[in-house]
């Protein structure tokens, strides 16, 4: 907050209205300061004449003094000379503080010189360690971003109706910039009411979303130009990617995933029985493929809790007493679908999916 010393410039040029002009016109002819004179050639009242005359003093647009009677020598001075002699100290100030931002960057140089080099971790890649600078990093971005933006959204019908909305507000000032917006939901977002509500207010502002049963992980790419995908660890960090071949590639991983996805649609509009008849399937084949509790969860978006009531359910009605006869029963049933591997031909989970 300013104190008084710092607004008294603006303040006192602040103010000056019809009246205080024609009292200015009359000095500047007149060179006179009397009251009683201005009173009487610019139509007003003494009172009013001195006032307007200690305001036009104050804003330096009158230099000079008056006595008891009346006093000579007073004359108006230029408004421009008048704007320098006001913004004489703010401009005193503002160049001192210019001297103390110069220092501070001089200060912390190294100290910028060493983050950065500690987030460089290859040639078009940088590490984003911590929830602060992902979304500086990503507000950037989405700023800069003139064409498309492609996100994938794994876990969708967890997210919370707060971040729900905070994500709303920016898509929306994307989309009002005539952005392409397309994202991927796993098809357990269809559930969610948070995630329902968002994608139809963002739909009607021409964002597309549709579902999947697996996704690959969390991506969002800007312009086909920088990508953010998440660090290992499952920490709030990301990974951003600038090498022009890794982010073609990761499109083209979105590209095949978004044409085998379907447009999201609400899980009671399509048919709860048939949603679920999906999720089902999935496991099976998951699960026939060698895939642990915690990978199926993280594949299909959905809790731990909820994938191994599932799996449990699954094995219940096979009368299977392990993943392997799983498979194995679910393969000899013809429930694993056209190209799917039997347990036989499954090779060692790997990576991330060997949970």
């Amino acid at each position: 907050m300013a104190v008084h010393g710092e607004s008294a410039p603006f303040d006192a040029a602040r103010g000056l209205g019809e009246t205080d002009l024609a009292v200015y016109g009359w000095v500047l002819e007149q060179r006179s300061g009397d009251a009683e004179a201005v009173a009487a050639g610019v139509g007003i009242t003494a009172g009013e004449a001195g006032a307007s005359l200690e305001r036009l003093r104050s804003a330096r647009l009158l230099h000079g003094r008056t006595g008891p009677g009346g006093s000579q020598g007073v004359f108006a001075v230029a408004p421009e000379t008048a704007l320098a002699q006001l913004a004489a100290p703010v401009e005193a100030r503002i160049r001192e503080q210019q001297a103390g931002l110069a220092g501070m960057r001089e200060d912390l140089g190294p100290f910028v010189a060493r983050y950065h080099q500690r987030r460089a971790c290859g040639e078009g890649l940088e590490l984003l360690e911590n929830v602060q600078d992902v979304r500086t990093t990503l507000n950037q971005a989405s700023d800069r971003c003139t064409r498309e933006v492609l996100t994938s959204q794994p876990g969708g019908g967890a997210r919370v109706p707060e971040a729900m909305q905070e994500a709303l507000v920016r898509d929306r000032a994307m989309l009002e910039r005539g952005i392409r917006l397309r994202t991927l939901y796993h098809h357990t977002a269809r559930f969610n009411g948070p995630s329902q509500a968002y994608v139809a207010a963002a739909s009607a502002l021409g964002g597309q979303y549709r579902t999947a049963h697996e996704l690959f992980g969390r991506l969002i790419v800007f312009d086909r130009e920088v990508a953010f995908i998440p660090v290992r660890d499952d920490s709030w960090g990301a990974v951003v990617i600038r090498e022009p071949s890794t982010v073609a590639y990761l499109c083209e991983v979105f590209e095949q995933t978004w044409d085998r996805a379907t447009p999201f649609a609400d899980a009671a509009d399509q048919g709860l029985e048939v949603v679920s008849r999906e999720i089902h399937e999935t496991i099976v084949r998951l699960l026939a493929a060698g895939l642990k509790d915690e990978a199926i969860a993280r594949r299909l978006g959905m809790s731990l809790r909820t994938a191994r009531r599932h799996i449990a359910d699954i094995m219940e009605e096979l009368g299977a007493a392990s993943r392997f006869q799983a498979g194995a029963r679910a393969a000899a049933q013809g429930l694993l679908g056209a190209g799917a591997p039997t347990p036989a031909e499954d090779q060692p989970p790997s990576g991330a999916d060997a949970g």
